[in-house]
């Protein structure tokens, strides 16, 4: 028997490999399937099931394209209803690969179909659980995705999760391994550990969500508190898991195609497309092409697209480091972003190069801009595009706060005719947002680089919950 977990950090997400004498499943693949199909020939299996533990939200899987290249079946759990082929297993069903048994267990309330694979070994012991988004390390999964698609309440599919983890998962052994679909930096729970697997056992004694003496009420409260609105993309993403999506080679064909300066500016003329240049942060406000939007490859990439692009089928021409073209075509690609047109060959300096107009973007080092609040000369606008908790901790008193996740719902209320200085926990977020903001015609803008925690342990007016300040009343 052989599992592998396959973590790609800028999702956040684990997909598994496993096999046994000559038969392998895939568990919750990215859009991608080429690891997979490579990793059944070294290994001379073939690949008999896709196992998928629920509908995803938060990016585009790989099931459908997977199963049509190998001929695998795809199952989901109970209730699960979609337009291609699958098999909705029942609740204890069993499924044979080679020596090992899977068994499904329906564990409904993250979504209503969510379901967790029991591997059984060899020897008939239950080795390892695949829990999904039902129960993350330190974390569960949140309740309040399926609201629309399913007319319960957030606090109805709390519910089902507490059920479905007291009556399945936790009368498990303790030594059983943990094998969760996330892990820190998913917006898919709340609190999520940085550890990518552990134990029952280790779970039962640290989760809080899995607290021996917790009421049903009790558990309901905790695990919809704080809840934040779900990223724009992730109700597009689940439809394309449930009904389909153009095939992967052929959106990689389309949009892994160099073009000329030429091409790309006239390409960039035209009102339907969009700029995204994905260089670094550094190199970016140095010089970009005019009416650029930025998010790096570097960082949660994949998320930020999602949440800041409004439209699945808008088309994108890219600026990419001269090597990574390809890899950010497949990365837009994992949140259902199908419509990129190519890349500008040999990148900014071609276009540099050229000749062409270049803009900029001011920036100042947060030093400077402590320094220059404190003496007070000039009167500053600021906007804070951290999260709401990170707000929470700690902010500037006259900041404004617009959380860069909802930009977009907020520019009517940000002024044209204003300077503002731009500020996040380190200078990528605020990076991403002047962009934003430059592309619509917002000129008087400087971004902030550098750690808040300059500004947070200044001798600034800064308010919030953090203990550690001097909290203004």
């Amino acid at each position: 028997m052989h599992i592998e977990q396959i973590y790609t950090g800028c999702l956040a997400q684990g997909a598994y490999f496993i096999s046994s004498e000559g038969e392998a499943v895939v568990i919750d693949p990215l859009r991608e399937t080429k690891p997979y199909i490579d990793r059944a020939k070294e290994k001379n299996v073939k690949i008999k099931y896709i196992l998928e533990t629920h509908f995803h939200a938060d990016f585009v899987s790989g099931h459908v394209d997977l199963a049509k290249k190998t001929g695998a079946t795809i199952i989901y759990g109970p209730t699960a209803e979609t337009t291609f082929e699958m098999h909705s297993a029942k609740d204890g069903e069993i499924l044979q690969v080679g020596k090992i048994q899977i068994k499904v267990l329906h564990t409904p309330g993250h979504t209503p179909e969510s379901s967790c694979f029991l591997l059984i070994d060899e020897n008939g012991k239950e080795h390892a659980i695949f829990t999904g988004d039902t129960l993350f390390i330190g974390d569960v999964g949140r309740p309040d995705l399926a609201q629309k698609a399913t007319n319960l309440t957030q606090e109805d599919l709390a519910g089902w999760l507490f059920d479905s983890l007291r009556n399945q998962i936790m009368p498990l052994s303790d030594d059983l391994i943990v094998y969760p679909a996330h892990g820190a930096g998913s917006a898919c729970g709340k609190n999520m550990s940085s550890e990518t697997w552990d134990t029952l056992g280790h779970q039962k004694a640290t989760n809080y969500a899995l607290r021996a003496n917790m009421t049903r009420d009790e558990f309901i409260n905790e695990v919809t508190d704080g809840l934040q609105p779900p990223p724009n993309y992730f109700a597009k993403n689940a439809a394309l898991n449930k009904s389909g999506y153009r095939e992967i080679d052929e959106v990689m064909e389309q949009g892994a195609r160099e073009l000329s300066v030429k091409e790309f500016e006239v390409l960039a003329e035209a009102e339907d497309i969009l700029l995204l240049d994905v260089r670094l942060k550094e190199d970016f406000v140095k010089g970009f092409i005019p009416g650029s939007i930025f998010i790096g490859l570097e960082g949660s990439f994949a998320p930020w697209v999602g949440a800041l692009i409004p439209d699945l089928r808008q088309k994108i021409i890219i600026v990419a480091p001269k090597g990574r073209e390809v890899e950010t075509v497949k990365r837009l690609a994992r949140v259902g972003f199908d419509n990129s047109l190519g890349y500008l060959k040999d990148g900014f300096e071609a276009w540099e190069n050229a000749g062409k107009d270049v803009d900029h973007i001011d920036t100042i080092q947060v030093e400077e801009f402590v320094t220059i609040l404190k003496e007070g000369k000039q009167s500053i606008n600021i906007l804070d595009v951290r999260k709401p908790g990170e707000w929470a901790t700690a902010h500037l008193e006259d900041a404004q706060h617009f959380p860069l996740d909802f930009l977009n719902d907020h520019m009517a209320e940000i002024n044209t005719e204003k300077a503002y200085h731009l500020h996040c926990m380190s200078g990528n977020r605020s990076t991403i947002a002047s962009s934003i903001l430059k592309s619509r015609g917002y000129t008087k803008l400087v971004d902030v680089i550098g750690q808040f925690d300059v500004i947070k342990y200044s001798d600034l007016d800064v308010v919030g919950s953090c203990p550690s300040l001097k909290v203004n009343s």
